[in-house]
């Protein structure tokens, strides 16, 4: 049982490590979770590649780590996550510039946005969330291979709660479109897309772990209305109660959000494991009825899992082998 939980935070599930010599490559990279996490694995001496659309930002995130670390070691790289085109150009980029990959945290995402198409006419949830990370992943995967203690984090959340993956209209073209809809599928495929990994890889020592960060206000959340802001808070509240943390509106700070996943990439009580969810910093349960937790059972089916492997490499045009 991990000794870490809800409260904990970066730098106390980190603490005592160092990750000298470790590459960790992180979508997202330039705020957030993204952000939190590259700062505090900088600081344990993580050599760090920070990945994102823009690259004043990605500049500026740099700045931000640098002026507290100096000694870190720091690179950006251009991906939009919402254009194969440039996936395929960042992976190609990396492989020339990086030797390997330890860790790859693929933390970006979009969370219920308007009905958008992305550069390749794909749902953009769907195609940022998921389709984006999974080509990425491939395009990746000979600098993970070169790694050492090599995990693949994907950040889902428990969203996932909301809608199974709908295999037959992932781009909502037959049914009308609904943006948590869309968003509980995209973060589905992502604790799918961890089973489908987990299966192909593991034999090549690559562990895969989705998890679910908490309810934390970043900028993921920009196109969220007032609305949707009062929903969630009272989704937190109530899934906060039921914990028995009556009082408390259920948020995480940033430093906590980004334990998980750093808890994810680095506990040695998980080397040689995954194709499982966390949540809290420890392995989510199986649970289809829970509000306040837990993980669904389709998210883990390994026939839906392998669907979507099956689809996802249609849509992008590419097979997978992993």
């Amino acid at each position: 049982m991990s000794k870490f939980g809800a409260q904990s935070t970066t730098d106390e599930v980190l603490s005592g490590m160092d990750l000298s010599g470790t590459t960790v490559f992180i979508t997202g990279a330039n705020s957030g979770l993204g952000l939190e996490t590259a700062r505090a694995m900088a600081a344990k001496g993580a050599h760090i590649v920070l990945a994102g659309r823009s690259q004043t930002k990605l500049a500026e995130a740099k700045q931000s780590i640098a002026s507290e670390t100096p000694a870190a070691q720091l690179e950006t790289i251009i991906c939009d996550l919402g254009s194969l085109d440039s996936v395929r150009a960042c992976s190609a980029e990396a492989n020339e510039r990086f030797a390997k990959i330890d860790l790859l945290i693929n933390n970006a995402g979009v969370m219920a946005c308007p009905k958008e198409a992305t550069a390749d006419g794909f749902e953009r949830q769907f195609g940022t969330n998921h389709l984006g990370h999974f080509l990425l992943t491939k395009g990746l995967m000979p600098l993970v291979e070169a790694g050492a203690n090599k995990r693949i984090v994907n950040l889902s959340s428990r969203g996932h709660h909301i809608a199974p993956v709908d295999l037959d209209d992932p781009n909502f073209e037959n049914r009308e479109y609904d943006k948590w809809q869309s968003y509980g599928q995209s973060k589905t495929a992502n604790i799918l897309f961890t089973v489908g990994l987990e299966q192909r890889s593991a034999d090549k020592g690559i562990h895969a772990i989705a998890l679910h960060p908490g309810g934390i206000m970043t900028n993921l959340g920009r196109h969220m209305s007032e609305d949707d802001i009062t929903m969630m808070r009272e989704r937190m509240r109530k899934a906060a109660e039921e914990k028995g943390d009556a009082g408390s509106d259920g948020f995480k700070t940033i430093p906590q959000g980004a334990a998980t996943q750093c808890w994810a990439a680095t506990a040695p009580e998980l080397e040689g494991k995954g194709g499982f969810y966390c949540e809290d910093c420890h392995i989510a349960e199986l649970d289809d009825e829970r509000f306040d937790g837990g993980v669904r059972s389709y998210a883990l089916d390994k026939g839906n899992a392998n669907r979507l492997w099956a689809l996802s490499e249609q849509m992008v045009g590419e097979s997978f082998s992993a």
